[in-house]
């Protein structure tokens, strides 16, 4: 007889590829308390996590460069005081934190607030453990459910991205095969932020699953029948790292407006209005239908939208779980909005 899946508030955990590694369809993503778009008071942040922790997530991922270490001291600040059997945790390497040579005329940039510490590239083999142990030490844990290898795509890296995939390659990997063959990690990934990198950079070593920041979401699926339809022919599994498209598909169009970390176009604005639209005609919010969108694929496992204050982390909660008609998927395709090859939740 089969055994039934385990379960938790969101319903049936989801494997991240031939691991051991079971997920809840939905976690938090903490980039936004490295203070990302606003100063975030430790208030705010440790009543932001509560309200996760009280709206039963127990799936939750941070990095490094999260406000320069900041997010990772106050998740693990956090987490350190819940059993340790009752969460899962996923943290970043690539990247070392390190003390600027100037500390009083350092640029934290992009970050509005975070920490004072410079980044220091290295995806070796050594560069990778030391970021491993940077990060349990910011952590405050001991251990960590998964690795993941951080922004390796050539916006970050200009002309060292050719030397930087090879020693991903040739050196990193092994630091991450390594550790979950001792039991330290039972996963490890790749974050991607582009159609590009999820096509050529994510397929340069085995991975048990990419975090996927922007090339799958409700307004963009230019990925379906490329790098995502690799992922699953390779049996990667795939969590979605920013299902609100890095904010404008939970604020709406008439909202700040941000499209992958910045402003967004003229053009994602109006497919936004039409999706509204649609929306409004259903009476389904428009939160609510990004994050069940991605999680139709079938290689997605889980969403980890990020949230600033207590109020966005519930409203995410319920979005995920709420109630959306066939006829709204089935609208969005004829109107052209979504990809008629995307995977669509099978409705009420």
């Amino acid at each position: 007889m089969a055994q039934e899946p385990a379960l938790n508030q969101f319903g049936a955990l989801r494997r991240l590829g031939a691991t051991s590694l079971e997920v809840p369809i939905f976690g938090f993503g903490s980039a936004h308390l490295g203070e990302l778009y606003a100063k975030v008071e430790e208030a705010d942040s440790r009543a932001t996590m509560d309200a996760a922790w009280e709206a039963g997530v127990r799936l939750y991922d941070t990095a490094p460069w999260y406000g320069r270490g900041l997010s990772e001291h106050r998740l693990g600040g956090f987490l350190r005081t819940k059993p340790r059997n009752q969460f899962q945790v996923t943290t970043k390497v690539g990247r070392q934190l390190v003390r600027p040579k100037d500390p009083q005329h350092f640029d934290r940039g992009p970050w509005v607030g975070g920490l004072n510490f410079e980044v220091k590239w290295d995806y070796s083999y050594d560069g990778v453990m030391r970021s491993y142990e940077q990060a349990l030490q910011r952590l405050a844990l001991d251990t960590v459910d998964a690795l993941i290898i951080h922004d390796l795509d050539i916006g970050f890296h200009g002309e060292h991205f050719e030397a930087r995939q090879k020693d991903m390659r040739e050196s990193g990997v092994k630091a991450l095969q390594e550790l979950k063959r001792a039991g330290d990690i039972k996963a490890y990934g790749m974050g991607i932020n582009t159609d590009a990198a999820l096509e050529d950079v994510a397929s340069q070593v085995d991975l048990d699953f990419c975090l996927v920041a922007m090339p799958y979401t409700l307004l963009d699926q230019k990925s379906l029948t490329r790098g995502m339809a690799a992922l699953q022919k390779r049996g990667v599994s795939v969590i979605i790292g920013a299902p609100l498209a890095s904010g404008i598909l939970a604020t709406g169009s008439n909202g700040p407006a941000h499209y992958g970390y910045a402003k967004a176009p003229a053009d994602v604005q109006d497919k936004v209005r039409k999706i509204e639209a649609v929306c409004t005609a259903h009476g389904v919010a428009l939160p609510a239908a990004a994050l069940q969108f991605v999680l139709a694929h079938p290689i997605v496992a889980s969403v980890i939208p990020g949230a600033m204050k207590p109020s966005e982390v519930k409203a995410n909660a319920e979005h995920v779980k709420a109630k959306i008609p066939s006829s709204f998927w089935s609208d969005l395709k004829t109107a052209g909005l979504i990809d008629p090859l995307s995977p669509t939740p099978s409705g009420t």
